[in-house]
């Protein structure tokens, strides 16, 4: 997210005074090493769907791999959603798994989230941002939007984002840029992603050029996460404040101290596209269920004791949650 102070106009007594409490709660959890939950999740992560029209090689969606069902976000999960989360919620992030652009409602949605006071962002591949998707995008109010273009090349970007066009991106980004000029509009805050890997590290000067002239409001350097480590020497960068991983004895590992905390599992959760709660973006496939909406208010699914076992788990031995093994979650230095 772009800056705490993005959060200002959405701010109201009780969701401060909620931010107060799950802070506190970390804190303490932290501490003592005891579940202690006071408040609600802040931030919630929204899935659109599960779709996507790139084949990414280390993302289940783009591997078509997922084992769980593949589907779209309703109207109705996401008004029971915002009743139960209407004094707490601060930020709905529109993106887990698929291109969430895919969906035709999702301008609709991110309107509806936006009237009721809480700050939006969303995540794309920047496909689907033609003249006319920018303009709703611009009217829908959303706050933030997350481009990736991992390339400054056709070569190099397909390499990663496979069947993609470097040019549509380019287009895209374009699009968007000319279309909130044109309304007088400083929303969407526009984010340029590249993701860091071995075969495009020689472009970061030439992506950062572009990002300065692009008319985007901030660029981002990250490095990516990969799933299967016997394929690491293919995508871990050689530029070592890039890399999520390094080499011990011959083999790859992730930089993380494994400390028995997460800040995630207090501040906020992810919701499936059919329901679904799972502790955190780490959780795919959906194998750490904690309830369903529907069945249960998001209220109180996070009060719910399979819920208060994980969070307990994970501050006694947080390296032996299977999830967590890949996570950057407190490793210093990597985004």
């Amino acid at each position: 997210m772009q800056s705490a102070i993005a959060y200002l106009p959405y701010l109201q007594f009780r969701k401060a005074l909620n931010l107060s409490l799950i802070h506190l709660s970390y804190f303490f959890s932290s501490l003592f090493k005891i579940n202690w939950y006071f408040g609600r999740p802040y931030f919630l992560t929204l899935e659109p769907t599960t779709a996507c029209n790139l084949r990414c090689p280390q993302c289940p969606s783009g591997l078509r791999s997922f084992s769980r069902p593949t589907g779209n976000l309703k109207h109705e999960l996401l008004h029971k959603i915002l009743h139960d989360g209407r004094n707490f919620l601060m930020h709905i992030q529109f993106y887990f798994q698929g291109e969430p652009f895919i969906h035709p409602d999702l301008p609709d949605f991110i309107k509806i989230v936006h009237q009721k006071k809480i700050y939006t962002s969303v995540s794309t591949n920047a496909h689907f941002l033609s003249p006319e998707k920018a303009e709703q995008i611009v009217r829908s109010g959303l706050d933030e939007l997350i481009i990736s273009l991992d390339g400054m090349s056709q070569e190099t970007y397909e390499h990663y984002r496979r069947g993609g066009s470097f040019e549509e991106v380019i287009q895209g980004i374009r699009n968007l840029v000319e279309c909130r000029k044109s309304l007088n509009s400083k929303k969407p805050f526009i984010v340029i992603q590249f993701l860091v890997f071995r075969h495009n590290e020689h472009e970061i000067k030439a992506f950062e050029d572009f990002a300065k002239t692009s008319g985007a409001d901030a660029y981002r350097l990250k490095g990516p996460q990969v799933y299967d480590l016997h394929d690491a020497d293919t995508w871990v960068p050689t530029i070592e404040k890039y890399a999520r991983y390094k080499k011990v004895n011959g083999q790859w590992k992730i930089k993380n101290k494994f400390e028995n905390k997460c800040k995630r599992m207090w501040m906020g959760c992810v919701v499936t596209w059919d329901g679904k709660v799972v502790p955190c973006c780490f959780d795919k496939d959906a194998r750490y269920v904690m309830g369903e909406i529907g069945q249960l208010s998001l209220s109180e699914i996070i009060l719910s004791r399979p819920y208060r076992e994980f969070r307990s788990r994970l501050l006694k031995q947080r390296k032996d949650i299977d999830i967590c093994k890949n996570c950057t979650e407190g490793t210093e230095g990597v985004y």
